[in-house]
């Protein structure tokens, strides 16, 4: 796949897994520690320095260090998001035209030395330069916040993905239990809201209740034909 021009204000979906497909969040301490750092780096100010054991003062909604400084200057709206054991999506809208490059680079780099430190090792955590898509139509603009928020089913109902749901309601109960994933904001349900601009998808979408009528209405005629070019799997 060709890499897209990153161009601010567009919107674009983000993947990257462990290299050898191997797990990249062990533990919950391990995905808080990649939630908080979506929150610390998105932003153009240096990156601060977070080593593995930090101060006193902590964040109420990850339990970890809380960063002293001035109004943060998005370098990306995190506009939904999704972390599974060894992969994780990100659907952003870049400020600027270098800053989604930026926001990444401090992100892995970030991300792999904590993981590097704690289980004592070396070397590349992930399958080399995260992949990108542009969102640039309709078709794939109006499935693919559905698509990102239902990857969880994969350890849940593996065969959502051959449209093969046995109880629709269940399925939803758990996605909307899932903490590692932006769709329990957006369905009005307080997980890490500090972490995506919503504003933008539910205006379209019509506001968390009628985004979570959709929802269920795409699990149960999900259009893979919609998004297949752009999913990134």
């Amino acid at each position: 796949m060709t890499r897209p021009r990153i161009i601010r204000n567009e919107i674009y979906h983000v993947l990257n897994r462990g290299v050898d497909k191997r797990a990249i969040f062990s533990d919950d301490n391990d995905r808080l520690r990649f939630i908080h750092n979506l929150f610390e780096f998105n932003d153009t100010a240096p990156a601060p320095n977070l080593a593995y054991h930090l101060g006193k003062k902590q964040s109420k909604e990850v339990g970890l260090p809380k960063i002293e400084r001035r109004r943060r200057e998005l370098l990306v709206e995190i506009l939904a998001f999704c972390m599974m054991k060894n992969h994780y999506h990100l659907l952003v809208r870049p400020k600027a035209d270098n800053f989604l490059t930026l926001f990444m680079r401090k992100l892995g780099t970030g991300y792999t030395n904590y993981f590097n430190q704690k289980y004592k090792r070396s070397g590349a955590l992930f399958q080399g330069k995260y992949k990108v898509v542009h969102i640039n139509n309709d078709r794939h603009f109006i499935h693919l916040p559905y698509y990102i928020h239902f990857n969880p089913l994969d350890g849940f109902a593996p065969s959502w993905r051959e449209k093969e749901i046995k109880d629709h309601k269940k399925a939803m109960e758990f996605l909307e239990n899932y903490r590692w994933s932006s769709f329990p904001d957006y369905i009005g349900r307080k997980n890490f809201p500090s972490i995506t601009q919503r504003e933008f998808l539910l205006k379209f979408f019509g506001g968390p209740e009628e985004y979570k009528r959709k929802t269920t209405e795409w699990l149960k005629a999900i259009d893979f034909e919609a998004i297949h070019d752009v999913a990134l799997e």
